[in-house]
């Protein structure tokens, strides 16, 4: 959260000088609170350890200047939106070019009048607020469309899982595993999110699929087969937009979670690494939940037996790598199986 535009900011004055350093402060110190620096090392010390909202910034100091002071905040992630305003009494255009091409917001040149000074000042910080507070916004109106963009994802997911005669807790579940797998091999929490977010999308091109073939309680013909099989097209379809990683993900899931590492999958035939890892990862997760889940045409499969199966498809159904992954985490697998049971 960005610093209130009514709360007292804290100035730092950097001077070599400290004559300078009482004069400013004391042009300063009714509105704002006051740090000072007398040195360009001291200075970023001090600004690493506990930012300040604006810095006066002399230019002429000993070993490190101000010039190279200013070009290290503003490389700085952690602070490069604290408005520099270089004090000097370099008064050549040249002097307040380099000043403000290194990223400084101001240039105010020796001798300094108090009125002038304190109104330069004042607007900086106005500045700086306006500009948190518009980051802050953009942040917050970003959150929602993510959130409402998830949640629109998941309640997909969960219509597709319906459709088909589950219980959309199958999208729960396999979500839940392919971020456990996701977590065994890789500590990137954002991608990891990504995966736990995207997989219930899996079978959204469901919907596209008719209802006497999708839920037919007999075997499937040659021919209903062949349109089963359209699933994953029509679902990379629905989802098919390339604005965010998330979508990208879920498209990618949708289209590859029926392909096989040795290549007898579809809807494409893909083989290995042809297949995308978010794919590859959520097709165990997917069989896993199937083959311990009752349906109406078959029975739960027992955890060693359904393990076992899932041990054997190594280097032929799953990507061997993964299924190492998969074994890491398995009993994590199974306990959130029994906390989100079918109703």
């Amino acid at each position: 959260m960005f610093k209130s535009s009514k709360s007292k900011k804290t100035i730092l004055i950097v001077d070599d000088m400290p004559l300078n350093i009482e004069l400013l402060s004391e042009m300063l110190k009714e509105k704002y609170f006051i740090k000072t620096a007398s040195c360009g090392e001291e200075a970023l010390d001090s600004i690493n350890k506990q930012p300040p909202d604006l810095i006066l910034l002399d230019i002429m100091m000993p070993v490190i200047g101000g010039y190279e002071v200013c070009r290290r905040i503003k490389r700085n992630k952690r602070t490069n939106k604290i408005p520099v305003i270089f004090v000097s009494a370099l008064s050549e255009p040249n002097d307040e070019a380099l000043g403000l091409e290194l990223g400084a917001d101001d240039y105010i040149v020796k001798p300094i009048r108090p009125a002038p000074l304190l109104a330069r000042v004042r607007t900086q910080l106005k500045l700086a607020d306006y500009n948190n507070e518009l980051e802050y916004q953009v942040k917050e109106r970003t959150r929602e469309l993510f959130d409402s963009r998830l949640e629109i994802i998941h309640n997909l997911g969960r219509a597709a899982e319906f459709k088909d005669n589950e219980t959309g807790q199958h999208v729960v579940r396999m979500s839940y595993y392919s971020r456990l797998i996701a977590e065994s091999m890789s500590g990137d929490a954002k991608w990891i999110e990504t995966i736990y977010h995207a997989a219930p999308m899996h079978d959204i091109g469901k919907i596209g699929i008719p209802d006497h073939i999708l839920i037919k309680p007999g075997k499937l013909t040659d021919s209903e087969w062949e349109i089963m099989k359209q699933h994953p097209k029509i679902g990379a379809e629905i989802i098919d937009n390339r604005q965010s990683d998330l979508l990208k993900a879920s498209t990618a899931i949708a289209l590859t979670h029926h392909e096989k590492w040795d290549g007898s999958g579809y809807p494409y035939g893909l083989k290995e690494k042809d297949i995308p890892l978010a794919g590859r990862i959520v097709a165990i997760a997917d069989v896993y939940d199937a083959l311990r889940s009752k349906r109406p045409y078959k029975e739960a499969w027992s955890v060693e037996k359904a393990k076992e199966y899932i041990t054997s498809q190594a280097g032929k159904h799953f990507d061997p790598e993964l299924i190492f992954h998969f074994l890491e985490v398995h009993k994590e697998i199974e306990k959130i199986g029994r906390l989100h049971k079918d109703l």
